[in-house]
């Protein structure tokens, strides 16, 4: 059994990172911008059909009067075949829609009639009779508890569907209806909502990035949560205690080091960005990420130690499986994947690395589907996407090479400066402080975040720009008192 650990950095409210770690290595990391109010899977909505389009069943409903920020999707898609109620929309009609998948790069969000109130341990779908337990509880007895549970629930609402989630084998039913109830109130708040507010509007925003990480991102046990923020450390306290029937250590971080430096996760997230991925033995990986798919090519490199070829190839196909796994999860990469794998001329050797591979792909609580090897001897593989990838949240296309490159995003670049700034601020009493950056940065961060940066910190900070520092380049010049400061200007 793994050792699972969650290390939450959410000291800063613009932004809010999770990183999930397995036997102390980087598996997954959550990363949201909390100053764009983005409309993200599982948020729900009042909507107004604005357009139909009969030649692919579908319709464009508004779910917000106006963007807030220009990332910011006014519009979602929706099938018309759901149901009979969808099928006979018309434009001006008004329902209730949920955001099922994310906004990517020029696409709508995609939304859906049919709703899903997901708790702890079960799933409430309004207008559904569907009666459903995870696949991953294969006990027999516990899957025939569950379901008879299930049934029973769904009879008392007269035709509510209930899916029984992995996270709830062995749980109670004390636990289970305590779950059912929570989310059952939750719905009738939202038609409350609904019927009070008209057409488009926010009806239900899902809990914030830890919350959903605890609720549906780990069905087994924690061993530990490390949180750096006073405020979510007791309400991380309090969703443990309800809903964890064995109790992880909970800790709240106060050291002035920012977490995710203290814990090594930072250089880990700036090597999940780049493209080569070196492996223990010398071999290596190159990540090519496309619009249409993600290519993944397999170098032998500097691996030498195996006693032939044959066997320099298998062993190095063989790590390269592993770690291609890992990096899927921890990059979020979904959709088609294809892999050059190093070619090889037994055929046993191919069974074992295809059999290999979805053994390290069954570890990921996301769905993957590996095909056979192809005659040009590339492995095909699809992997469900349920969140932009890690690429796509922190960088962007550069502005000078355009689409020939990519840099880091300005928000998080920013925020790296402002957890830089956090740091030395916590270090020293000292009145001012000049950071140099890049004249684009410089400008960004003037105009979006010093003035609230420095009420937060109650001392002068002053961001200035200096030609030729790279893109995210940036350093502390001078710290000390104001007046000094200002005569060096």
């Amino acid at each position: 059994m793994n050792e699972i650990k969650i290390i939450a950095d959410l000291k800063e409210r613009e932004q809010s990172r999770v990183a999930l770690l397995e036997d102390g290595k980087l598996a997954e990391i959550f990363v949201e911008f909390n100053f764009e109010v983005s409309r993200t899977q599982g948020d729900i909505f009042k909507a107004r059909v604005e357009t139909i389009v009969p030649a692919i069943n579908a319709a464009f409903v508004s779910i917000s009067a106006k963007k807030q920020n220009k990332n910011e999707p006014h519009n979602a898609f929706l099938y018309l075949n759901e149901n009979e109620r969808t099928a006979q929309l018309k434009s001006g009609n008004e329902l209730i829609v949920q955001i099922i998948k994310n906004a990517r790069k020029n696409k709508a969000p995609r939304v859906t009639a049919k709703i899903s109130i997901p708790g702890r341990w079960l799933v409430l779908m309004p207008d559904s009779d569907e009666i459903g337990v995870s696949r991953r509880i294969s006990d027999p007895d516990e899957r025939k508890r569950l379901k008879k549970f299930a049934e029973e629930l769904s009879k008392e609402l007269n035709g509510f569907g209930i899916i029984i989630r992995t996270a709830a084998e062995g749980i109670s039913e004390e636990f289970l209806r305590s779950d059912f109830d929570s989310m059952l109130n939750l719905w009738h708040d939202i038609e409350d909502k609904a019927k009070k507010n008209s057409a488009p509007c926010l009806l239900y925003r899902d809990t914030g990035t830890l919350g959903r990480v605890l609720r549906d991102e780990v069905s087994g046990k924690i061993d530990e949560i490390i949180i750096d923020d006073a405020e979510e450390f007791e309400t991380a306290k309090n969703f443990v205690e309800r809903f964890f029937p064995e109790k992880p250590d909970i800790k709240l971080y106060t050291e002035i080091t920012p977490i995710f430096e203290y814990f090594g996760i930072e250089s880990e997230i700036q090597k999940a960005l780049e493209k080569k991925v070196w492996l223990r033995s010398g071999a290596y990986l190159v990540f090519d990420q496309t619009e249409a798919l993600t290519v993944i090519d397999v170098n032998t490199g500097k691996f030498t130690s195996a006693p032939d070829m044959r066997h320099t190839v298998l062993a190095t196909n063989l790590e390269a499986a592993e770690e291609i796994a890992r990096q899927l999860r921890l990059r979020s990469i979904g959709g088609i994947i294809i892999v050059d794998f190093v070619d090889m001329d037994f055929r046993e050797d191919k069974a074992e690395l295809l059999k290999s591979f979805e053994k390290f792909l069954s570890r990921d609580r996301l769905k993957a589907k590996v095909f056979s090897i192809t005659q040009l001897g590339l492995v095909e593989l699809t992997r469900k996407r349920e969140r932009p990838d890690l690429k796509s949240i922190l960088t962007r296309n550069c502005p000078i090479c355009e689409d020939n490159g990519f840099v880091e995003r300005e928000e998080n670049i920013a925020m790296n400066i402002k957890r830089f700034i956090r740091k030395i601020t916590g270090a020293n009493n000292s009145e001012a402080f000049l950071i140099q950056t890049g004249t684009h940065m410089a400008s960004y961060i003037n105009e979006k975040f010093i003035d609230e940066w420095q009420k937060e910190f109650n001392r002068k900070i002053f961001i200035e720009g200096v030609a030729g520092f790279s893109w995210n380049k940036y350093r502390l010049e001078y710290q000390g008192s104001l007046e000094k400061l200002e005569l060096r200007s």
